[in-house]
């Protein structure tokens, strides 16, 4: 069997690198289309090695008879589209913030809760936030033997992950610090190149960001309602990969040598761990790659059945493409989906 799937926010850096991921994994293609708004409408993308497509307009796109759609086109335009293609039978995988916590939505990571698939009321599927995901596909194999009560995390997240607009300013506050040029912010509130900014997403009502807000809800939605989680989220001058420094409480007695084993045997997930000078993973290691990578696994000594870790994944990938399209799979595989005609 095959599929006629729409990427939609096709010439945007997700949907450009979803266009890719399908075609990488095979993903069972009758037709495929690629989507965007009226701005970019005409315009040429990749697909494969050998393919060219002309970017259609979303405004005037006809979902009928298209069995999956591949959304990241910003929020707003996918709480206006993404029911609109529901509606025409197409099932909505959509990347952004915009249904992620509607209880009638089911918000899923495969490795993790590929159960939550067996639900698709409004035919739409969210993606979890690009963060969230590469920490839960660590988290998952640890909790289901050890029981997680607590995670304090610290990001480290690429520019990529605010845009395309976002890696140019990097790339031109970069040589303008080289040639002494002035340097204006415009994508960030404060200057990226050589620097960290402490601020993801617009702040709350009790001093976190809503980016941080996300990696609670969405890991208390995805893995387990009872988990406290305190995370504080960084942009850092990298452009694609985040890194996070991890620290987990459980409720039962862990080791060093049991969380190595838990997380080599759970999918998605590859153990870097030596203690020697390089014997960890690095953001630029990871870029291009779809695993969640874990090094630096060491006891918290100060917290009762306490470990902490590092981890990378490729927030274009991992934390958003194809992640994606291992949703389509999953209906595939589960046989949740069937193709039209």
């Amino acid at each position: 069997m095959a599929y006629r799937v729409a990427v939609v926010g096709a010439t945007g850096a997700v949907g450009r690198e979803m266009l890719k991921t399908v075609a990488q994994r095979k993903f069972p293609i009758k037709d495929i289309a690629a989507v965007a708004s009226g701005r970019t409408a005409g315009q040429q993308v990749s697909f494969g090695d050998d393919r060219i497509l002309t970017v259609q307009n979303l405004e005037t796109f006809d979902f009928s008879g298209w069995d999956i759609g591949l959304f990241s086109p910003g929020a707003s335009v996918s709480a206006v589209y993404a029911p609109k293609a529901a509606k025409a039978g197409c099932i909505v995988i959509d990347n952004t913030s915009q249904f992620r916590m509607e209880p009638d939505v089911p918000l899923v990571v495969p490795e993790v809760n590929p159960e939550a698939l067996k639900s698709i009321p409004r035919g739409i599927i969210a993606n979890p936030n690009c963060s969230t995901i590469q920490m839960l596909v660590a988290l998952k194999p640890l909790h289901d033997k050890y029981r997680i009560q607590r995670v304090v995390v610290s990001t480290y997240q690429s520019v990529s992950g605010a845009g395309k607009e976002a890696m140019d300013e990097l790339e031109l506050q970069t040589k303008a610090t080289y040639v002494s040029d002035p340097i204006k912010p415009e994508q960030f509130t404060k200057q990226i190149a050589f620097n960290v900014i402490p601020h993801i997403d617009r702040f709350m009502d009790d001093g976190s960001t809503k980016e941080e807000w996300k990696m609670v809800v969405e890991t208390k939605k995805i893995l387990d309602p009872d988990i406290k989680v305190l995370a504080t989220c960084v942009r850092v001058p990298v452009f694609i990969s985040h890194g996070e420094a991890v620290s987990v409480e459980f409720a039962k007695p862990i080791t060093v040598e049991g969380a190595r084993a838990a997380l080599r045997a759970a999918p998605g997930v590859v153990v870097y761990d030596r203690r020697e000078d390089g014997g960890y993973i690095t953001p630029l290691e990871t870029q291009g790659e779809d695993a969640t990578y874990v090094s630096r696994i060491r006891i918290d000594p100060t917290v009762e059945h306490g470990l902490a870790f590092w981890c990378c994944a490729d927030n274009l990938r991992k934390g958003a493409a194809l992640n994606a399209v291992q949703i389509a799979e999953e209906l595939v595989a589960r046989k949740l989906i069937a193709p039209k005609g």
